[in-house]
């Protein structure tokens, strides 16, 4: 029986000694680690560093329907190579002849009674405009105004009730936020990919007058132009504009145009027809080491 009591005893004073050591070290762990209290889906979500978001599927659906497809047409005129042969050999009816021109783009519902936002290099010189909305509807499109300065352009179709897109303020954007391309690349509508915030304030880079662009890596290819650079929450940070490539396939650097610049280009066409902007009269230029040394000025700082 005494044998029994002291072997109980003893498997008793290991269990206490295991509980505490177990305590001991889950104190430790809690006291230099409180980040591993979190509920297992804590910390998930646009906003929260250091964490994977799993999908950007509400972000996606809040903004793709506002997203559609630009489609233009226009007639132009050629001389093909039989017209230049019968021109040789005296034929009559030989000249020029009429064929239309195609090309697409993408645009973005920024009001729900019916304004759309696109690039200018997407509908320029176009005889006529349609648009194709996520449910496949089809319309004829007006042109309310282009600002080349900015190569934005603003579209109207004679619908109510359209879904328009939330807008979000690119001047919070900062390098490495997450953002989403939404466009009609090679004709594959409502096309989504991912990328990250690049560079901000790009300029000088001889593309527009006026050049503020978010720098991406998001895949932006021929059809996206005009399209929806967004947030994970799929608010409008930007409208895509053109991709840097060196060949065929592009090297993951694309532009977009702020949406803090698309908001107020758009809302002056709307009210305009045009941009109205004041003139300084005064025309900057950077200031050169061999500039400043023709004007002799000590060093590179001043306005030339």
């Amino acid at each position: 029986m005494d044998l029994m009591n002291r072997r109980w005893t003893k498997h008793a004073v290991f269990l206490a000694q295991s509980i505490i050591l177990g305590l001991a070290i889950a104190f430790i762990l809690v006291w230099f680690r409180p980040d591993l209290l979190k509920a297992p889906g804590e910390g998930y979500g646009p906003g929260r560093p250091g964490v994977e978001q799993n999908s950007f599927a509400d972000g996606i659906s809040a903004s793709i329907p506002s997203v559609v497809n630009v489609y233009t047409l226009r007639v132009v005129s050629r001389t093909d190579r039989q017209d230049a042969v019968g021109r040789i050999l005296g034929n009559s009816g030989a000249g020029a002849s009429r064929r239309p021109q195609r090309s697409l783009g993408s645009g973005v519902i920024i009001r729900s009674d019916g304004y759309i936002v696109t690039n200018n290099h997407v509908i320029e010189n176009a005889d006529e405009i349609s648009v194709q909305m996520l449910d496949g509807r089809e319309e004829k499109a007006v042109l309310v105004g282009t600002d080349i300065d900015t190569d934005l352009a603003l579209l109207k179709i004679p619908l109510d009730g359209l879904p328009s897109i939330p807008l979000g303020r690119s001047d919070q954007l900062k390098v490495g936020d997450v953002v989403l391309a939404i466009g009609n690349p090679y004709g594959l509508g409502h096309t989504v990919t991912q990328g990250i915030i690049s560079a901000t304030g790009r300029a000088q880079l001889g593309l527009f007058t006026f050049e503020n662009f978010i720098q991406t890596d998001a895949a932006i290819n021929q059809g996206n132009s005009g399209g929806a650079l967004v947030n994970t929450d799929g608010e409008l940070v930007g409208i895509n504009t053109a991709v840097l490539s060196a060949g065929l396939m592009p090297d993951g650097i694309g532009f977009s145009i702020p949406v803090n610049l698309v908001r107020g280009v758009s809302q002056q066409l709307i009210e305009n027809g045009r941009v109205i902007r004041g003139w300084l009269g005064v025309s900057p230029q950077n200031l050169s080491p061999q500039r400043a040394t023709d004007l002799g000025i000590p060093g590179t700082t001043g306005i030339d």
